[in-house]
């Protein structure tokens, strides 16, 4: 990584995380050790990820995405998968800004559902 500070944290939180759960493995069940592989394995995805975004969004951009997040999980989920899928691809060439995530946002976001109600 960069050699941050955070992402030095991150990674010595990441070690001492994964230390605990190999102990938890040895000391319980073959099935608790592969749910906690398992468990392990999801955790250092979810750091990757956020790390990936650390790494091409703006602090507003990333406000923008952990407020809609709070609203609504699913949409902001999809919009990071979205905006990963795009940084992997080479698309992004510079961070996204805070007007760049509204925007995106807004593409990404379905097409509101309209009701039409008429009296007779």
């Amino acid at each position: 990584m960069s050699g941050s500070p955070d992402d030095d944290r991150l990674e010595e939180l990441r070690e001492k995380k994964m230390q605990q759960l190999r102990e938890q493995a040895g000391g319980e069940g073959g099935g608790q050790a592969n749910e906690a592989a398992q468990e392990a394995a999801r955790e250092q995805a979810e750091a990757k990820q956020e790390a990936m975004l650390k790494q091409y969004l703006t602090d507003g951009a990333r406000q923008r995405l952990n407020a809609v997040e709070m609203s609504k999980p699913d949409f902001a989920e999809s919009a990071k998968k979205q905006i990963l899928a795009l940084a992997q691809s080479g698309r992004i060439q510079d961070r996204i800004d805070e007007e760049q995530m509204r925007d995106l946002l807004k593409e990404l976001q379905p097409d509101s559902k309209s009701f039409d109600i008429r009296r007779r």
